[in-house]
């Protein structure tokens, strides 16, 4: 283990012990990246400097938090997925009198959005209560506000069309000035919370969990730890759908779903070994 490795290692320890936010577990290349950002960002020379800043300087470490964060996301990102999840989930979905939907790492919220049109669409988030979960506080609040730069309206317009979007993309937004603002009635069956998949525990008794794109920022035994506890969290049935580059496979919990979208990865829990999705 080189210097650098020991430092970033120190240094996570003084984050989780003094704040509680664990990334001892984080895939190493991308953990590294991110605090060496950091540390280019602060000016500092080594990064055991940031040790003291993270322990003593809420400022820094609110900012050090932030940029520890992984926030790339838009409306609808990867349509495909979305038009899955409308075409073979949803009309499952439709059978129950109401659902629970856990949305995770939502960042700064335009998936968990996505997420609602979908369900609004089709009929569904009347009786619908979903989660919307991130470990860093200051995304959460701009995904509780629901303020997007008027800059990604093109990008965001096109990807609910080819998601199989029924109306005009308009009906969802207002626009002011440079920003555009999720119109309210989306937001009415979201709770925002606080919860940190490295330590937090199972988050009820879930229809559908949403995962996409943050297990590649883990390392094998997080990415165990967190697959384990979506597969409690699941109720029989339920759906885990993950990022396009993340697996089940060789993980401990393969054996306890059957692939419903392949390419999509959208899984259904089993129940017993005759299981073959969706029932």
């Amino acid at each position: 283990m080189d210097n650098q490795d020991i430092e970033i290692k120190v240094l996570m320890e003084a984050v989780h012990l003094k704040h509680g936010y664990d990334f001892r577990q984080y895939a190493g290349a991308s953990l590294t990246r991110r605090v060496k950002k950091c540390l280019a960002d602060t000016g500092l020379n080594n990064i055991s400097d940031m040790i003291p800043l993270v322990i003593h300087d809420k400022a820094f470490f609110n900012s050090f938090l932030h940029n520890l964060s992984v926030n790339v996301t838009e409306m609808f990102r990867d349509p495909q997925f979305f038009l899955s999840l409308r075409e073979k989930i949803v009309p499952y979905l439709k059978t129950f009198p109401f659902i629970k939907v856990w949305s995770v790492g939502v960042s700064t919220g335009e998936e968990v959005y996505s997420l609602v049109i979908v369900l609004k669409e089709e009929g569904l988030y009347e009786k619908s209560l979903i989660y919307a979960t991130d470990f860093n506080d200051s995304v959460l609040e701009s995904a509780q506000k629901g303020i997007y730069s008027i800059d990604n309206i093109k990008t965001s317009t096109l990807n609910y069309q080819k998601s199989g979007g029924k109306k005009s993309f308009g009906t969802y937004y207002h626009a002011d000035y440079n920003s555009v603002i999720i119109d309210r009635s989306l937001k009415k069956n979201i709770v925002f919370a606080n919860h940190n998949l490295a330590t937090d525990s199972v988050f009820g008794e879930m229809n559908l969990i949403l995962c996409r794109n943050v297990l590649i920022y883990f390392n094998k035994d997080l990415q165990e730890r967190v697959l384990e506890l979506f597969k409690n969290s699941l109720r029989a049935y339920g759906f885990l759908c993950l990022g396009s580059k993340e697996t089940i496979n060789f993980s401990g919990i393969v054996d306890s779903f059957v692939p419903i979208v392949k390419k999509q990865k959208i899984f259904q829990k089993k129940v017993n070994p005759a299981f073959e999705g969706v029932k």
